[in-house]
């Protein structure tokens, strides 16, 4: 329990400083389950997936996503990245949802990541904003279906849902959203 006491990550947004509370083993879990996905496709590529490092957008906007996918290694530092990254994602939590959907998604849009995926596990849903001519655009919004939710679809429901969802980045990668959640 004295860890939890000690924890310190703070992002800061407009210059305002905030901490950040502990994840839930729930988004934990997301998080490691989509970063190992990432990870092993990007082995012996030039892309590299990080989890939790700080990305410095300039003075007043430092943050710190769930997961992010950087290709210029150029902006990768000793102790953070410098500019933004490719694709973040954020998993939802009650305290930080307010700002991931609104101030945080501003700002990564402002500096032009290119693809921001909001993850909720409660929902268990993933929304896909994808960058066009400076502005996010929501492409998607993908669920994970329990047997009981996909039975309880009607047939044309069915084949309206998209059980996988592709990075923008890579055409040669298929991430079942069942994979994130489990």
């Amino acid at each position: 329990m004295k860890a939890l006491l000690d924890y310190q990550k703070i992002e800061r947004i407009h210059d305002k400083e905030y901490a950040m509370s502990p994840a839930t083993i729930r988004h934990i879990a997301i998080q490691r389950n989509l970063s190992a996905i990432l990870w092993n496709f990007l082995r012996g590529k030039r892309c590299q997936v990080f989890t939790e490092a700080e990305v410095v957008f300039d003075e007043e906007n430092h943050l710190i996503p769930d997961l992010l996918v950087i290709c210029d290694r150029e902006k990768i530092k000793k102790n953070f990245i410098q500019g933004a990254p490719d694709f973040i994602v954020e998993v939802l939590s009650p305290s930080s949802k307010r700002r991931d959907i609104t101030v945080k998604k501003e700002i990564y849009e402002r500096y032009g990541v290119k693809e921001y995926w909001l993850i909720n596990p409660k929902d268990e849903s993933i929304e896909v904003y994808l960058l066009h001519d400076g502005k996010y655009q929501l492409d998607n919004i993908y669920h994970n279906f329990d047997e009981e939710d996909w039975a309880a679809l009607t047939e044309n429901e069915r084949a309206e849902q998209q059980l996988s969802l592709k990075i923008s980045l890579y055409d040669d990668l298929e991430i079942m959203v069942k994979d994130v959640f489990e």
